[in-house]
């Protein structure tokens, strides 16, 4: 196990019990108590947990990690949601993308689909797509303004608007950190939300992409009420009963 593997699996643990001593990390990830004990120092100089005597306890940011250390979390999922959301997408479509593992998984899938090959055009506020696929000639990428944002590498704040309210969207894909039928798409912080809210008002189609595990959650800032959401492409686990719901509030739902 690498050492960002152990990370993603200490912040998963400490997302679950909030508490981790040093035995029982290193028990958990069959690691040295030497070792955790690295990992937490570490961790706790970025501000990823708190360090306790004999162990560390979570804090607010470990529930909004940085996205190197997203990129593990229900990766198949994200694959195959990424593989289904994409055959929404047209030769020659415009197509907007917030930040988030999920859409990065889409974005890289879009850029080698043979179906594409003849060009679309990106718009996106998150800094990793743009600078993963200027690289793809068939790929037009337009970047809306705004101050960075490290736990997810969106651009937020005023600066946005500018470009946004100059384009107009075939589809837009949102990735969202929970869904609710009563609150509709959300997102841990406002600044996102907000800049979010604004990309899907220019599409003519809302796609959510997200798993499960964000589904019937509801997050701090709201994107956008679920009557603006015209698809949700999730995971096979999502329920029965979550799924009835959207689909009774309007939303058509994919399992991938």
């Amino acid at each position: 196990m690498s050492r960002y593997d152990r990370w993603n699996a200490i912040l998963e643990l400490l997302a679950q019990e909030g508490r981790l001593s040093v035995e029982e990390a290193a028990q958990a990830l069959d690691v040295s108590t030497a070792t955790i004990r690295r990992d937490f120092d570490q961790l706790a100089q970025q501000q990823m947990l708190m360090r306790t005597r004999g162990g560390a306890v979570a804090q607010s940011v470990s529930y909004d990690l940085p996205l190197r250390y997203k990129t593990a979390r229900h990766a198949d999922e994200k694959h195959r949601i990424a593989n289904a959301a994409a055959q929404l997408v047209t030769p020659g479509a415009v197509v907007g993308l917030n930040g988030g593992t999920t859409t990065s998984e889409l974005a890289r899938t879009l850029a080698t689909m043979s179906t594409l090959e003849s060009g679309f055009t990106i718009v996106t506020n998150a800094l990793n797509i743009a600078a993963e696929l200027t690289v793809r000639q068939h790929v037009k990428i337009v970047v809306t303004g705004g101050v960075a944002r490290q736990q997810s590498y969106e651009l937020i704040g005023p600066l946005a608007t500018g470009v946004l309210e100059q384009v107009t969207l075939d589809v837009a894909f949102l990735g969202v950190d929970a869904l609710d039928v009563e609150v509709g798409a959300s997102a841990h912080h406002e600044g996102e939300a907000s800049v979010n809210n604004l990309l899907i008002s220019r599409a003519a189609q809302v796609v959510v992409v997200a798993d499960s595990s964000k589904i019937g959650k509801r997050a701090f800032s709201r994107i956008c009420p679920v009557g603006q959401i015209d698809t949700l492409v999730t995971d096979a686990q999502l329920s029965d009963a979550l799924a009835g719901e959207l689909t009774d509030a309007g939303v058509k739902v994919v399992r991938a």
